[in-house]
């Protein structure tokens, strides 16, 4: 069986299959590409719970709630920082419900179990003389919270004055000096190199190369992991050292052990969930993830985590998504449906390369594969019109023998029989994409198999009946095979088709899409009936109806800002004309 090939199966390991999104920080609100980490994590967590359903998943996502971002952010919104960092906190918890991710743990760094965590964790880096005091000099980047190495330092010329920012991240930096607990990085350079060989431990593997050329270098330097308190008052103190804050990333990278119990070691034993089978991080924090957090677990004897999986970054238009700019996509409320944003953002997106994100690219993609592709398939072959008595037919034997003449038949049903092997490889693989292809692939053929087969003339024959049927029923086995396959991508519209053909609650797994009803002993399959009812999948969009929605919302936005008294002089103005 393929399942016994699973590089992180929870069911070769039997423990639990632990996943995690990085936490997200909370001095803005979420954007679309906080939203296409989720994704991508909850995507690989219900593939793994497709291909065995007795898995114990543990599934954590959360906010990252301490730094001076927050600070300053709450300061902005005139809120205090735990009304601030909850309200906020919300967002990401609406958010991720909105859009199907699935998590089983949402944490906070607020919380008083992470802050026993980090508190712990601090000590047992102090026991094994991993941490000491010194004074600290170097480029600071508040936009980053973190210093910045020289050799990572560019001069560049904004607004007419010559400054220094990171070349990583752009931000400005400034030149800092201050007394810091320092982490002993540099006693982990062969230990990191050598967890790197590993193949596979990051994946795609360019952002494994990225990391083993970072640690090149003769020298890697330890790092500060804390900050005077008088300047970080919102962050977790140093234990026994109230004038310096904990580092927010030692801080932050903690939390994926809050999650499954840390420090109470023996809650720890009995769920067995660490070292985490996936962590899904972005582009952007790698170092963080691939270089510190590993470090960090060694110096405390703990394993670093079985595999990070960095997915790049979405652009708007060509364009890197920026406050400045003014080009943030929110994904709330997207005028498109939630379910075909989730389904963009694991259509299109290569973990290796950005994407870019347009909204006509969305509607088009939308309408074209979800509206088109499959849900007009799927209308069709459950409507009233081609099957009045709302049923799933009876796979005739000889009728089928009949149909399988037919080149477009033949070629429909080898697709669909190599389809959940091929699939397989590419949800292994985290390519959602190429899965995707693939699935589109063969609704494209069932789609040329209904047009060829012309099932609306056999309609009016009675005596064609049974050939009707075997049409109908390889056009929607067809579609359930599809609908098993998608549904770590699009789980709100699988559950709708799956339910509308009446397939199990217990028979949606991936074992029930590897053998095709034609395939079954005697070519015979029970006739069964499907949900009675017009049934539309997914209903297509107009851009011209966008459009006007687009533009009422501007305009009730605009209404809001309007003082009262001059609404009332409007409303007057308008009753007297």
């Amino acid at each position: 069986m393929r399942l016994t090939f699973r590089l992180l199966s929870s069911v070769v390991q039997k423990t639990p299959f632990y996943i995690t999104t990085p936490i997200f920080y909370v001095n803005a609100a979420p954007h679309l590409g906080h939203l296409y980490s989720a994704v991508v994590a909850d995507a690989i967590q219900r593939f793994e719970k497709l291909t065995n359903p007795d898995c114990h998943i543990i599934f954590s996502t959360g906010t990252d709630e301490h730094g001076t971002k927050i600070q300053q952010a709450a300061a902005k919104a005139k809120l205090s920082l735990p009304e601030y960092c909850t309200s906020i906190s919300n967002e990401y918890k609406d958010l991720f419900k909105e859009f199907h991710v699935d998590y089983t743990d949402f944490i906070r760094t607020t919380e008083e179990r992470h802050k026993i965590a980090v508190r712990h964790f601090w000590k047992k880096l102090v026991k094994e003389d991993y941490v000491y005091k010194s004074k600290y000099s170097g480029w600071y980047s508040v936009n980053d919270e973190a210093f910045v190495p020289e050799t990572h330092v560019k001069d560049e010329l904004r607004d007419g004055e010559n400054v220094k920012v990171s070349i990583e991240s752009g931000h400005k930096v400034e030149w800092t000096e201050e007394t810091n607990y320092m982490f002993r990085l540099s006693a982990f350079k062969s230990h990191l190199q050598q967890w790197l060989k590993n193949d596979g431990v990051i994946t795609p593997a360019k952002f494994q190369k990225q990391l083993q050329e970072m640690l090149e270098d003769a020298y890697l330097p330890d790092i500060s992991v804390s900050r005077p308190s008088n300047r970080v008052h919102w962050a977790i103190r140093v234990p026994d050292d109230e004038e310096q804050s904990i580092y927010v990333w030692l801080d932050a990278l903690i939390n994926y052990l809050t999650v499954v119990g840390y420090p109470d070691e023996e809650r720890m034993k009995a769920l067995r969930a660490w070292p985490a089978d996936v962590q899904v991080v972005g582009k952007d924090i790698l170092k963080f993830h691939g270089i510190y957090w590993p470090a960090f677990l060694m110096a405390i004897k703990w394993h670093p985590p079985r595999r990070l999986v960095c997915h790049s970054h979405w652009t708007v238009d060509g364009n890197k998504m920026s406050k400045s700019l003014g080009n943030v996509v929110s994904p709330r409320g997207s005028l498109v449906g939630n379910e075909a944003l989730r389904y963009l953002l694991l259509r299109e997106a290569t973990m290796s390369s950005d994407a870019n994100y347009s909204e006509t690219k969305l509607i088009n993609v939308a309408n074209s594969e979800l509206a088109d592709t499959l849900g007009n398939l799927a209308s069709r072959c459950c409507g009233a019109a081609l099957n009045p008595r709302h049923e799933f037919p009876t796979l005739h034997a000889a009728e089928l023998l009949a149909v399988a003449t037919n080149q477009h038949a033949t070629m429909l049903m080898d697709y669909v029989e190599s389809l959940p092997e091929i699939c397989h490889a590419h949800y292994k693989n985290y390519h959602f994409y190429k899965a995707v292809d693939a699935v589109i692939k063969v609704l494209h053929i069932a789609n040329l198999f209904f047009e060829n087969t012309k099932p609306w003339e056999l309609r009016k024959k009675p005596e064609s009946q049974k050939e009707l049927d075997v049409i109908l029923h390889i056009t929607m086995e067809t579609l359930r095979i599809c609908g098993i396959i998608l549904q770590p991508i699009i789980p709100e519209m699988t559950t709708k088709l799956l339910d509308k053909l009446q397939i199990g609650k217990d028979c949606r797994s991936w074992q029930h899409c590897e053998t095709p009803s034609w395939r079954l002993k005697g070519a015979i399959y029970e006739t069964k009936n499907i949900q009675s009812g017009k049934f539309v999948l997914f209903q297509r969009i107009y851009e011209k109806k966008v459009a006007q929605s687009e533009q009422r919302k501007n305009v009730q936005t605009e209404q809001k800002n309007v003082p009262e008294k001059k609404k009332k002089a409007q409303k007057k103005k308008v009753t007297a004309a």
